[in-house]
């Protein structure tokens, strides 16, 4: 009477299997399930006169269990990460109302009025530009730099004497010392908080048309 036997799988066959794990937790599910339909198979299906090797039996017992722990710990990280992302989106709530200052070059400008913060490496002189929401240069000067913070405010003036209007805009600063050297000037921006975008990993804060990734904040003040 013939026996049938499938054989062991071989160390690339079972390398292969495992590799198709990591396309997904369902991916993961699915390919345990698989390993263990096939080992079933495989131990039904053995020819009696020349057994599953003990050995290979239990490394693959070991591969198995290995997969299950990982399909394990995704789903805990999943969970995790879901708690994670509802905690920050509860901490965010309270930025509302608040005025912040964030890293970044984009402010707007409202009833002729614009300010950014910039902080100067040394001293020196920092040329400013600005520009609007399309990138045109609407207006350009120059400023002496003190180390350390400042404040920059924009009367909404553009390079011909007109009053920009309302708007986003953004500022660039290249700054030069004494000597003609480069300097770094960092620029932050300050406003109020009036809403929140959950619609990314991180939540986003609204200052008007500004967003203002959570994770740039560097100060925040109570606006009462």
């Amino acid at each position: 009477m013939a026996v049938s036997n499938t054989g062991t799988w071989s160390p690339q066959q079972i390398a292969a299997a495992q590799n198709n794990t990591a396309t997904g937790g369902t991916s993961i599910a699915n390919n345990f399930d698989q390993f263990l339909t096939l080992l079933t198979t495989q131990l039904r299906n053995q020819n009696p006169l020349d057994p599953l090797d003990t050995n290979q039996f239990t490394q693959q017992l070991v591969q198995f269990a290995g997969v299950e722990q990982q399909l394990k710990q995704n789903e805990t990280l999943t969970a995790l990460l879901a708690v994670s992302k509802a905690t920050t989106g509860a901490s965010a709530i309270g930025f509302v109302g608040q005025t912040v200052t964030a890293d970044g070059a984009a402010t707007q400008l409202k009833d002729g009025n614009a300010e950014w913060k910039l902080n100067a490496s040394k001293g020196g002189t920092g040329t400013i530009t600005i520009k609007d929401a399309k990138g045109n240069v609407v207006y350009s000067g120059t400023k002496t730099l003190t180390a350390g913070d400042q404040t920059y405010s924009w009367d909404g003036k553009t390079a011909t004497g007109a009053n920009a209007p309302d708007g986003e805009y953004t500022i660039t600063v290249d700054g030069t010392d004494v000597s003609g050297a480069a300097i770094t000037v960092k620029t932050e921006i300050t406003g109020k908080v009036d809403g929140i975008d959950f619609s990314s990993a991180v939540p986003t804060l609204l200052i008007g048309a500004i967003r203002v990734s959570l994770d740039k904040v560097k100060s925040v003040k109570s606006t009462a």
